[in-house]
């Protein structure tokens, strides 16, 4: 078994970073410490919980430059870009520092003589948080900061790909004075994963990641019982009515299909644009995807860094060869973006219309820098294609008719439905997928119940 784990950057294939990988010895002392130091944390006042938390995120802010540029050489977003998830991160972190005062609040039930009844919400013990990539200290973060708060420990495995991201976070609570064995990091082996969710001592797991991932989690963790939250892949929809304001809805669109090198799990990878619009749509579409610059991440010029590997840009390159062969019609030169070339994880982005849902580009996640555009003459073509997939994370209709697209939004089989906007999460609203997009509940005053068991109080008097 490889004992080390090396970390190549997808700028330029250089080593991130190289890690000694947990054992089965290591992985045990620390799930001792855990639940050691979780008995006392889960007697702390929230208060204390919350200030703690919240020293946390003001020494993580602090060193934003230092983080962003890690971000940007490990993952491969362009550093123009890679500040914005301190921020997104401190955004969501406070919020739930915030709503733990009424999350975690006890539940209160009708009055009855002679009776005192009310239901705490308890902490479980030890969470293990399963993060990924794409989106580092994002999607850690809706998990951690809630457990924590809640009175739980939590280990963290983050990607191999993003190993500094776990240290940097735990460095940051410690720092805050977070007690010692409350947080901690360990970078194993998927074999050794495996053994982690299936120790008595792992009360919840949340997971983010593929789908293929996720059942290896679920099934690692058959007949334990316990609590799981997973948050699996995405193709989301967006559906432009012939009433939108189409200027705001190509800019949005486009820029939620390409961000991140369309490396996101809630970002737009099929759309479906009216035929009274789809002409100058398309048009539109394709002068804002040449507007795009390919090129190292660490040049502060570059709108569109490479992909994590070589081999995800492969994927989508054969995706869409695949398209074209099948009739679609690819828009952009890749001769535009130089930076492009087989066989690295440079790929230009691609922009393709003539689609259906007989092309894996529009039924299979792509999460890449492509974008297939497809004709609808009604809403109700649009709402059927919308909802035919295996995914339902979020989708998005652009339209002036708000009272409309509600209407059409509770047909969408989604998580989160967006009317003129995409690719967001809001703290405070709950972040849950349907379908292949996974199961569970992060952020929101909801996010504290999967991390909080309800224990009943039922009390007579005299």
């Amino acid at each position: 078994m490889n004992k080390t784990q090396i970390t190549l950057s997808p700028v330029d294939g250089s080593v991130v970073a190289e890690r000694p990988l947990a054992d089965v010895s290591h992985i045990n002392q620390a799930l001792a410490k855990a639940e050691k130091a979780q008995l006392d944390w889960q007697s702390t006042a929230l208060e204390d919980r919350q200030r703690i938390c919240s020293r946390a995120v003001d020494l993580f802010v602090v060193k934003k430059d230092d983080i962003a540029s890690e971000i940007t050489w490990q993952m491969g977003r362009p550093i123009q870009y890679s500040a914005g998830e301190v921020a997104g991160f401190e955004e969501r972190a406070r919020y739930m520092i915030e709503a733990s005062s009424e999350g975690l609040k006890p539940v209160s039930v009708p009055e009855k003589e002679g009776f005192t009844r009310y239901i705490c919400k308890e902490a479980l013990g030890v969470v293990l948080v399963i993060a990924p990539w794409n989106y580092p200290y994002l999607t850690a973060i809706n998990s951690i900061m809630p457990a924590l708060l809640a009175g739980n420990a939590v280990l963290l495995k983050h990607s191999a790909q993003t190993p500094l991201c776990a240290e940097r976070m735990v460095e940051a609570f410690l720092e805050a004075g977070l007690p010692e064995g409350l947080f901690q990091y360990l970078h194993m082996s998927h074999d050794n994963t495996e053994y982690l969710i299936q120790s008595d001592a792992i009360k919840h797991v949340a997971f983010t990641g593929s789908v293929p991932a996720g059942a290896t989690v679920e099934k690692a963790a058959a007949g334990r019982f316990i609590g799981m939250g997973l948050e699996l892949g995405g193709k989301d929809p967006a559906y432009v009515r012939a009433d939108a304001d189409l200027a705001a809805a190509v800019d949005t669109v486009i820029d939620g299909a390409f961000f991140n090198s369309g490396q996101s799990c809630c970002g737009i990878e099929r759309a479906y644009v009216h035929e009274d619009v789809y002409d100058t749509f398309v048009e539109m579409a394709i002068a804002q995807v040449q507007g795009y610059r390919l090129g190292r991440s660490d040049d502060p010029e570059t709108t569109l860094g490479p992909l994590v590997k070589n081999s995800a840009a492969d994927f989508v390159r054969g995706q869409v060869a695949e398209a074209v062969s099948l009739g679609a019609v690819a828009h952009i030169d890749s001769a535009l973006f130089p930076k492009d070339e087989q066989g690295t994880a440079y790929l230009a982005p691609q922009l393709l219309t003539n689609v259906n849902h007989d092309m894996r580009v529009m039924t299979e996640e792509s999460f890449g820098p492509v974008l297939g555009v497809q004709k609808v003459t009604s809403d109700e073509e649009a709402v059927c294609l919308m909802n035919d997939s295996e995914f339902g994370l979020t989708a998005s209709i652009f339209s002036k008719d708000i009272e409309r697209a509600v209407e059409l939004g509770r047909q969408v089989q989604t998580g989160t439905f967006f009317v003129n906007r995409c690719d967001y999460l809001d703290p405070a609203l709950a972040w849950t997928g349907i379908k292949n997009s996974g199961r569970g509940c992060t952020l929101s005053v909801l996010g504290f119940d999967a991390l909080t068991r309800p224990k009943s109080f039922h009390i007579k008097h005299g």
